[in-house]
């Protein structure tokens, strides 16, 4: 009788993404998914409501149509059907994003056609981006993994600062702000959190360790007069969200144009946040995964229009606690959807996750926030940046997409539409390294490292792919195979590649030995005209991008190979 670990499981159940928890741990991670974006879903209602000075009847009914829409956006994300949902843990909800065109909005109509006008638009923006998803999608070809790094790094170090923000009690105005009661209640939350990580490691408790470490930190906030109870006193028992219950919707030009910039970021970062989740679960982001994703993101949108909610994104706090506790399963992420559909019903429910205190929040969240830029950096590693332009690129594109971060006023002189655009560090960065990327590696005669100063076989080796190398002289290298042929191929189950969040299928390609790294002597230097000709069988990644032109096996062969361009 064999072995109990060698039992066959079906391939249905076989990757975690699609696994199955119990009940007793299905909860308790939905619980944590919950907590860890309950404060940053309600503050922008609570904010926009509080400008327009909303009556609490209309501020409860604007955070209960935000609930509700973030939990049946999430459910679509996960689940998927009819072509609409990643299918992956991935939460969505309220973009921060929409708050300043919100506010400027305000003050151009007057708080009577105020809210009409942002649903109107909210409405109109969420149609357009279900329409582009399949275009928009393509864009993701050009975000090899000096890009894709720079990116996921950018939505960690981006989401640092709110989590020093929490730590020191949430408003900076407030007369307690970053006192020594707040920052020890973070420390002693981030400690707790800590401690059960290492010491359960490899247990489920282990996994919900930002969980116990929110529920203890409240506990310790309970004698220190730091947990308000007033919103559980507050809460209506139940409210039912009623279409355009702020007016009927109006359609104002400049409210669309600038609702269309914020959905352009949502839509970017959205982006950003699934290529970090493919890297985390290990399960590829294809172009279909991306559309559907997008598609999920402008349905929700264009709902919040209806109801009276803003525009979606997706959540990359979230990532980052996937990554930290290792539970991949997207049905936890659907039971967390379906808690955000039960607390827009019934408001008591999230006045509870609401009794966290932001300090707790805070020492929780600088470890899942700290935990997306970790995955960004370690998709950096795979960029080649010892050799080229990559090094460049990463520095340039980190510095001015930490610029808004750093001081938010920033770009405040450029046009309100730059302005908006730029002002997003993660979009910043996006932009700047798609840029440079294009610019430094695929005009002209540009590539991300030289192939005649590493040699070729070590390269492949490192990078774990072997492909054929062109014959001819000059500097166009072919892409490796999982990355060329994003729609001519299927996949290759026995080797998925070495970037799991590169979109498209892979092309299968024939294994051949890959010598350790350890097996190579040092560079030398290239060899001269008459000196030998390249290694068949072997290339050097080069960009990395499918960009670039692909010649295979002898399309290129020349008889009379000269020295190298």
């Amino acid at each position: 009788m064999p072995p109990r670990a060698a039992v066959h499981k079906p391939p249905s159940s076989s990757h975690p993404v699609d696994e199955t928890l119990p009940a007793r741990r299905l909860l308790p991670a939905a619980l944590q998914h919950v907590a860890s974006m309950y404060a940053g879903l309600t503050a922008p209602p609570l904010i926009i409501g509080s400008a327009l000075g909303l009556t609490p009847a209309e501020l409860s009914a604007l955070l209960a149509a935000t609930l509700l829409v973030a939990g049946l956006g999430t459910i679509a994300q996960t689940l998927g059907a009819f072509g609409v949902g990643a299918r992956l843990p991935l939460v969505n909800g309220v973009s921060f994003a929409v708050v300043s065109p919100a506010l400027a909005a305000a003050a151009a109509q007057g708080r009577d056609d105020a809210l009409p006008a942002i649903f109107g638009a909210t409405l109109v923006t969420g149609l357009l981006c279900l329409a582009f998803a399949p275009v928009f999608c393509r864009l993701v070809r050009f975000f090899p993994p000096v890009v894709s790094g720079c990116v996921i790094t950018l939505v960690g170090l981006s989401l640092l600062p709110v989590a020093g923000t929490w730590v020191r009690g949430g408003e900076p105005d407030a007369p307690g702000f970053g006192s020594s009661s707040d920052l020890a209640l973070a420390a002693a939350t981030l400690a707790i959190t800590l401690a059960v990580h290492r010491t359960l490691s490899g247990r489920f408790l282990g996994r919900v360790a930002i969980l116990i470490g929110m529920l203890a930190g409240t506990l310790i906030a309970v004698p220190l007069g730091k947990v308000d109870l007033a919103p559980l006193t507050q809460a209506p028992l139940f409210a039912l969200p009623t279409p355009f219950a702020f007016g009927t919707p109006q359609f104002v030009p400049a409210v669309i144009a600038t609702a269309a910039v914020v959905m352009l970021v949502s839509m970017m970062e959205s982006t950003a946040a699934l290529l970090a989740l493919g890297a985390v679960t290990e399960r590829p982001t294809r172009d279909r995964t991306i559309v559907g994703s997008l598609r999920a993101l402008g349905l929700a949108t264009a709902l919040g229009g209806v109801l009276g909610s803003f525009t979606s994104t997706a959540y990359a706090q979230n990532v980052g606690l996937v990554a930290l506790s290792r539970i991949r399963s997207r049905y936890v992420v659907t039971l967390c959807g379906t808690l955000l559909v039960l607390m827009g019903f019934v408001p008591v429910l999230g006045s509870l996750v609401a009794l966290v205190p932001l300090p707790v929040l805070g020492g929780a969240g600088v470890v899942f926030f700290g935990s997306v830029a970790v995955a960004g950096i370690r998709t950096l590693a795979k960029a080649a940046l010892g050799t080229g332009h990559n090094a460049l690129i990463v520095s340039v594109s980190l510095a001015l997409g930490l610029f808004p971060v750093l001081d938010p006023d920033f770009y405040r002189r450029l046009p309100e539409p730059a302005a908006t655009v730029l002002g997003s560090g993660i979009t910043a960065g996006c932009l700047v390294a798609v840029l440079l990327n294009y610019i430094l590696n695929h005009l002209g005669r540009g590539t991300e490292a030289n192939p005649d100063a590493v040699p070729a076989e070590q390269v492949a080796a490192l990078d774990g792919v072997s492909v054929p190398r062109p014959l001819s002289g000059g500097s166009s290298f072919a892409p490796p195979p999982h990355v060329a042929g994003f729609d001519t191929a299927p996949p290759r189950a026995a080797h998925p590649g070495p970037w799991p969040y590169v979109t498209g299928p892979v092309e299968p390609a024939e294994p051949g030995p890959v010598r350790g790294a350890q097996d190579f002597p040092a560079p030398s230097a290239p060899p001269g005209p008459g000196e030998g000709a390249p290694t068949e069988g072997v290339s050097f990644p080069g960009p990395l991008h499918p960009l670039h032109p692909r010649h295979h096996g002898t399309q290129r062969q020349n008889p009379n190979p000269g020295p190298p361009g």
